[in-house]
């Protein structure tokens, strides 16, 4: 059972849901986890920790999912490098600073790591997303499944874009 034919699979959403479309990542993902797919931990928080790094030192791929608070609709990814460099975001700690702490404390990191940021639109403080960050949502809960389905078919994203686009 090699990494490349069963990867382990780790996908990350997080931000706030009483902030409306902040919640968008953690949405996302919290549907992503009612399909139970094999292989595949959905875990969501507020926010990344530095204790998010045991569980992304045993997966092969991760997926991270925010809000994404301009940028293309419905959806942008952006493959990840890990990155000890502290910027400054709604969230204190980014998904590159946790790769890198992955690498420094468990010697190893994911293979490939992307980040999904979905289009979000309203960050008052209130419950639900709003009906087109629910779209975007959607849209980004499907790329993530093809994504899901192209690791585990041994391509990794850029090969999977590519062959999408021939």
């Amino acid at each position: 059972m090699g990494a490349a034919a069963d990867p382990r699979i780790l996908v990350l959403g997080y931000g706030n849901p009483g902030r409306q479309d902040d919640g968008a990542g953690a949405a996302t993902v919290g549907e992503l986890a009612k399909l139970a797919l094999p292989g595949v931990t959905a875990e969501t928080d507020y926010q990344l920790s530095i204790e998010a790094a045991a569980a992304l030192a045993e997966a092969d791929k991760a997926v991270f999912v925010d809000a994404a608070l301009e940028g293309p609709e419905p959806f942008r990814v952006e493959l990840l490098e890990p990155s000890a460099t502290i910027r400054f975001s709604t969230h204190a700690f980014g998904p590159e600073s946790l790769l890198a702490v992955c690498e420094q404390a468990f010697e190893r990191s994911p293979g490939e790591a992307l980040l999904v940021g979905v289009r979000g639109y309203e960050f008052d403080i209130a419950e639900g997303l709003t009906e087109k960050a629910q779209a975007n949502s959607r849209a980004a809960l499907e790329f993530i499944k093809q994504l899901i389905q192209d690791w585990k078919e041994g391509r990794t994203w850029q090969q999977a874009n590519w062959e999408r686009r021939s």
